[in-house]
């Protein structure tokens, strides 16, 4: 009986053990498993699986170039080779999530806020005077960033009177938030939604992770830049934090961590 007794003290203590781990762990995302990536989060009371899962290879833009950028009188004008606005990315159909009828844009984000998207090279924006943090990207149609060094801009602007009066190049490690983003409506659009971000100074892998926290969900790491669907949100609001990670512990960086509110809806009844 002594030995019984002993013994179930034992099993508990290792079951308390375990359950008082469980909030601290964290998930690795790599692009060919998913290393206990299901999430489960709250919704309506009911316990709903969130699952983060590498996208599909996707079309590449080898040549995609910014080859000129500037803000004057309240425009921002682009020149880029290697790359048309306005028109479908090829592959957009295969993928089966969100994708703009617009076609292929840029993306603009200023301090962390959400982004802009625009179909054409020049359009005007308004910017209020001051220093702001700056991340432009060139976007195919499904709104996934152009992942070259060419094809996008990160900068420290000051900004007067609707025009850049000086810009430097962001020089420490930094994260900028670009999707999801808005209200996602309909089956298709809601079952796989893709999460895209930009690093910039920081190379994920073995320094530097991207942790991200779905609906206050266990935190999941990623160390590899790529885009990625968010599968099993519930309808409603969702949300999603991204921190930028090094050796462990958040980067003290500007706009770290970003936090971002997104919707899901179904289609009408009979739609």
């Amino acid at each position: 009986m002594r030995l019984f007794k002993l013994f179930t003290l034992f099993a508990l203590a290792l079951t308390f053990a375990s359950c008082g781990n469980r909030t601290e762990a964290k998930h690795t995302v790599t692009d060919n498993q998913i290393k206990g990536a299901d999430d489960l989060v709250m919704s309506d009371g009911e316990i709903v699986p969130v699952s983060l899962k590498p996208m599909p290879a996707t079309t590449e833009f080898p040549d995609a170039a910014i080859t000129d950028w500037r803000y004057e009188g309240g425009k921002f004008m682009y020149k880029t080779t290697g790359y048309e606005f306005a028109v479908p990315t090829p592959d957009a159909d295969q993928l089966m999530c969100a994708n703009s009828g617009k076609g292929q844009h840029a993306h603009l984000i200023i301090n962390n806020e959400p982004y802009i998207a625009k179909y054409e090279p020049t359009f005007e924006q308004e910017l209020p005077d001051g220093d702001h943090h700056i991340l432009t990207f060139l976007s195919r149609s499904y709104h996934e960033s152009i992942k070259t060094p060419a094809a996008h801009r990160a900068v420290m602007a000051t900004v007067k009177d609707g025009a850049f009066t000086k810009t430097t190049p962001v020089t420490e490690p930094m994260l900028f938030y670009s999707r999801p983003k808005g209200t996602y409506t309909g089956k298709k659009n809601t079952e796989n939604v893709m999460l895209d971000f930009y690093p910039v100074n920081a190379e994920l892998g073995a320094e530097y992770q991207v942790q991200a926290i779905v609906n206050g969900g266990e935190p999941m790491l990623i160390d590899k830049w790529q885009p990625y669907y968010l599968q099993g949100l519930p309808m409603g609001e969702n949300t999603v934090e991204l921190t930028l990670m090094k050796d462990g512990e958040k980067v003290d960086a500007p706009l770290n961590p970003v936090t971002r509110t997104f919707t899901l809806e179904a289609l009408p009844s009979g739609e």
